[in-house]
């Protein structure tokens, strides 16, 4: 296997795609050409044996075993543990709870912190700009406790609009959800800066981390926000993984999200006490496999310069806003002044579903659709777009064929 080596300043993609066996397949005749990064990520060859090893060789659940295998699936599933501590620049890792994604993440802060806090009058200000995994959540929580859901504008750029952020924060606000990276437009949002303003009014901050991990490194301390959540799959790692970071002392005032095995420090029908942090989160028995994939994704991405990345999947970006500029009838849609690597648009006269078809007859993936961000769209007037989005194993010929489908595909609509 091809070991993950540190790129310099000139990012060498074609090294990077020999890690991850699938973009070596050919779709319908023609070289896969995956641009649907934004939805899940592809796997590197590391991942891969470390999810088969675990099976073959450490397969035991975790932490009441005696035997030889309980222990060392133990140590490697805490061990992974530790590894999201790092990665997200954390001290304490009782903090890191594991979930089955970022959805599970915000739906445990919505259950076990916003049914228990908010109250009526209370306020939730979530973005326009947010998958309808933290839209839904506390929306059901505000049903639940006479809370409201506010959201917040944006800018026809598909930016927050600070300013109408500081005119809705006053002390109702409770709690502020905003993601780190738009799954639709590729936005990267000032988290810091909209955590610091919402510290003022005393409103905690959940940062939906989900788009964000894959194209940069992420210090929640540095944040300043209260929760993070992120899932292992959009992160190069397995599916059915996912992280939330909270902080100790906010997790202790918590009741569990769910009951069962593991959560327990005594049951009997006169009572029920509940386990220490982290495992007052976490019933039942864990993705195992999953986390031991996720650590290996982390430590995979340890080997890789990622500035260097992140700047390559710039390029990518420019290349494509400008290789695209003189399509007749093809309209980007926001235009952020930051952003990680996500190109939506619409193309005149051609529904986005079908655009996406053609583009796969080419062997070209991309997503179509509404991205799970309804309001979104309609905010922004489109019923939805074709969203090509980057990693780092995109290459500068993905681009070309891109724009080559697209102007392929417009013959057949003209």
């Amino acid at each position: 296997m091809n070991q993950p080596q540190t790129i310099g300043l000139e990012f060498d993609a074609a090294d990077i795609r020999r890690d991850f066996p699938i973009l070596g397949e050919e779709v319908n005749g023609h070289p896969l050409v995956y641009l649907d990064n934004a939805a899940t990520t592809q796997k590197p060859e590391a991942v891969i044996d470390a999810i088969a090893d675990y099976y073959r060789y450490d397969n035991a659940n975790v932490h009441r075993g005696v035997h030889t295998l309980s222990d060392r699936a133990t140590q490697k599933f805490e061990a992974a543990r530790e590894t999201v501590a790092r990665f997200l620049g954390l001290a304490d890792s009782r903090e890191v709870i594991w979930t089955r994604g970022t959805t599970e993440a915000i739906n445990l802060v919505a259950y076990s912190w916003a049914r228990q806090q908010l109250r009526e009058g209370d306020r939730v200000l979530v973005p326009w700009l947010e998958h309808h995994s933290d839209i839904v959540p506390w929306q059901l929580a505000a049903r639940a406790t006479g809370a409201e859901v506010v959201p917040v504008p944006v800018t026809d750029l598909g930016e927050i609009d600070l300013d109408a952020f500081d005119d809705l924060l006053d002390d109702r606000v409770r709690l502020v959800a905003v993601n780190h990276v738009s799954n639709a437009l590729g936005t990267i949002n000032p988290v810091a800066e909209v955590a610091r303003r919402a510290r003022a009014v005393g409103a905690l901050v959940l940062v939906d981390g989900a788009q964000a991990v894959g194209h940069f490194p992420v210090d929640v301390t540095a944040l300043g926000c209260d929760f993070y959540a992120f899932s292992g799959h959009k992160l190069f790692g397995p599916t059915g993984i996912g992280v939330l970071w909270g902080r100790a002392s906010l997790l202790e005032t918590m009741p569990p999200f769910l009951g069962g095995g593991e959560m327990i420090e005594r049951v009997s029908f006169s009572g029920t006490t509940f386990n220490t942090l982290p495992f007052k989160f976490e019933a039942g028995t864990p993705d195992i496999a999953g986390a031991i994939g996720l650590a290996a994704a982390i430590d995979y991405l340890g080997g890789v310069d990622r500035a260097a990345a992140a700047a390559h999947e710039e390029r990518l970006l420019a290349e494509t806003i400008a290789r695209t500029a003189d399509i007749p009838g093809l309209t980007r849609i926001g235009a952020p002044a930051r952003s990680a690597g996500i190109f939506s648009f619409v193309l005149e006269g051609c529904h986005p579903s079908d655009l996406g078809m053609l583009l796969d007859e080419q062997g070209i993936a991309v997503r179509t659709g509404h991205h799970c961000a309804q309001p979104l769209m309609e905010r922004l007037a489109v019923p939805g777009t074709v969203r090509a989005s980057y990693s780092m194993y995109n290459t500068l010929e993905d681009v070309e064929a891109l724009v080559a489908g697209i102007r392929k595909a417009q013959t057949l609509f003209s």
